[in-house]
């Protein structure tokens, strides 16, 4: 399996977060575009599930810059993946398990768990992209870190901690476009400021790491979680998707089929911590 060029992973590991230029041909994200359409109508499960959206993690891509990042090969998919078309979700937060106690287990060691993100329009000359707090991943407290804009041009994949303080729907200005707006900013600016939308804002997210106990936390906490179990509940993996995700190198736990039957997952509409 050939390498992804271009992966930063000193940067990565410094800043919490980095982007991978040129992963996907203008072809590969057209196609991948009209699938999200299609999805929105007929499906409901994880992207693994999806037979037209799977192969962002069946193409071995998310693989490959996966195992240069984390520096090993055995790469775990836990059913934690979806799109969004025209979301509009906008506040900073962070997506790990223990997200305000700076004791609790993930903040003990390396963190292992990565957020792949490909958006498939241009934020690098339009609005609606990713905003980050750099160099946020060592910390849960969502103000540390510079805030920045995420210049995604088609095509390219972007990558952070799951640790990584961040914001969907950020705001591009038409000058200066080296000010990134907080989240919260969005409403102060008038319209004319505000970079154009490059037609429909789709992203495709999903969670890799490694098998070790953050894994296990994080994917003990999604379980506590009703979205997420309410996505695994229409989750079912037939033998063309386990077999394209072996075939790329992708170890898949099967947590959809942990979960069934068990009435004590998805209480917590909102976050709750885990105890430890």
């Amino acid at each position: 399996m050939a390498a992804v060029d271009g992966v930063d992973v000193a940067g990565f590991w410094e800043n919490g977060w980095t982007i991978v230029r040129g992963v996907y041909s203008k072809d590969d994200v057209n196609r991948l575009r009209e699938a999200a359409h299609w999805s929105r109508k007929h499906f409901g499960g994880d992207l693994l599930a999806n037979p037209r959206l799977r192969e962002v993690l069946t193409d071995g891509n998310f693989v490959r810059i996966a195992r240069q990042l984390l520096d090993d090969d055995k790469i775990v998919y836990a059913g934690d993946s979806a799109f969004t078309v025209n979301g509009v979700q906008r506040g900073f937060h962070k997506d790990n398990a223990d997200r305000v106690d700076p004791n609790a287990p993930d903040w003990n060691g390396r963190y292992t768990i990565l957020r792949f993100g490909v958006y498939l329009q241009d934020h690098y000359r339009h609005t609606g992209g990713l905003n980050l707090r750099h160099q946020s991943h060592n910390t849960p407290d969502l103000n540390v870190g510079e805030n920045k804009y995420v210049r995604t041009r088609v095509g390219d994949v972007a990558v952070w901690s799951l640790r990584t303080t961040h914001s969907g729907n950020g705001t591009l200005l038409r000058f200066p476009k080296s000010k990134a707006p907080l989240p919260h900013e969005h409403s102060k600016y008038p319209k004319w400021r505000i970079a154009s939308k490059d037609g429909d804002r789709i992203a495709l997210f999903a969670a890799l790491g490694l098998d070790d106990a953050h894994m296990s936390r994080y994917v003990d906490y999604l379980k506590t979680r009703k979205y997420m179990c309410d996505i695994w509940s229409k989750t079912q993996y037939d033998q063309a998707a386990l077999s394209a995700a072996e075939q790329a190198g992708l170890i898949v736990r099967n947590v959809p089929t942990e979960i069934a039957d068990d009435p004590a997952v998805g209480k917590n509409v909102d976050y709750v911590a885990l105890p430890y």
